[in-house]
């Protein structure tokens, strides 16, 4: 390729990513009516252990979700603790019988066994951060939840993401991504190097997690993509951001999108609060919903 064919390749990327962009901006106007405000959190009075905390209330979600997919067991049936650092027991998990995904594709299977197997080395190495400061897990709902996003995503009123391979992936792009905001909104809040070191290597790997979700979605069918369109305009519009801070997979406005990224090719950054309202579906602060029917553990709720 010529440095000229080069730049014009360039430029058509750049052009299709702002068509792109504007796309997405009014796909998120159109679900506008499900917005709610912000929750009044004061993120500049929170600690490293607040913040920690709030991450290992995330990582509980992804572990149970895994964990679940590929063995059929909860975090406690597989031996991963999800006592408070006091010893004080973990909320129970919603979810429906025989929850292992039926796989069919050996490289799948695999992936969703690693996945499980990060996901629980995220929960260890939070709570061995935290110690005795650490939160037990929280109520997880993994059956009535997914049904919530799906129907206020208006991709119909039920949702099983246990039931194959598709519905696996797109069961975690639901909160996949979601991480991935997390993280980076709360980097810049962390105020101990070491913890901030750790927190960089727990962002990165939920990015290539995303990252390998999304592309597996964008070699399935259509119908896979769309789904994550419609929800990233939910989360989107349920975050509460001034801009639009979501991308769905496939064909939008004309132009082919995989990566979740802004205009300057970073990672979108969610405030906690933000990452609440989506967690939540919406629920009233302090109270949850939806995933965590309960509200998290922790100051950060």
């Amino acid at each position: 390729m010529t440095h000229e064919e080069m730049r014009s390749t360039m430029a058509a990327v750049e052009e299709r990513r702002s068509s792109r962009r504007q796309a997405l901006l009014m796909g998120g106007a159109a679900l506008a009516g499900l917005a709610l405000s912000s929750r009044a959190f004061a993120q500049a009075t929170v600690s490293d252990n607040d913040l920690l905390n709030f991450a290992l209330n995330l990582e509980f979600l992804e572990a149970q979700y895994y964990t679940l997919a590929a063995t059929g067991m909860t975090l406690d049936q597989a031996g991963i603790s999800t006592k408070a650092g006091n010893g004080g027991a973990g909320g129970a998990v919603t979810v429906k019988a025989n929850a292992q995904v039926p796989f069919t594709t050996p490289l799948l299977k695999s992936f969703a066994a690693e996945l499980a197997v990060d996901e629980q080395n995220h929960v260890k190495f939070l709570q061995s951060q935290l110690g005795s400061a650490a939160v037990a897990q929280p109520s997880i709902d993994l059956l009535n939840s997914f049904n919530t996003i799906f129907q206020k995503a208006l991709l119909g009123s039920n949702f099983d993401p246990f039931a194959n391979e598709a519905n696996f992936l797109i069961g975690a792009y639901i909160f996949e991504d979601v991480g991935v905001t997390a993280y980076q909104g709360a980097l810049s809040l962390l105020s101990n190097k070491t913890s901030l070191d750790k927190a960089i290597g727990i962002h990165n790997v939920e990015a290539y997690h995303a990252a390998a979700i999304r592309l597996r979605i964008l070699q399935g069918t259509s119908t896979m993509q769309v789904a994550t369109q419609a929800i990233s305009a939910l989360r989107a519009t349920l975050s509460g951001a001034a801009t639009n801070d979501d991308v769905g997979v496939g064909l939008i406005g004309g132009a082919l999108s995989i990566v979740d990224n802004d205009d300057n090719g970073m990672t979108f950054a969610r405030t906690t609060s933000q990452v609440l309202n989506i967690v939540y579906a919406g629920g009233p602060a302090g109270t949850g919903g939806c995933f965590f029917p309960q509200s998290m553990n922790g100051t950060i709720r």
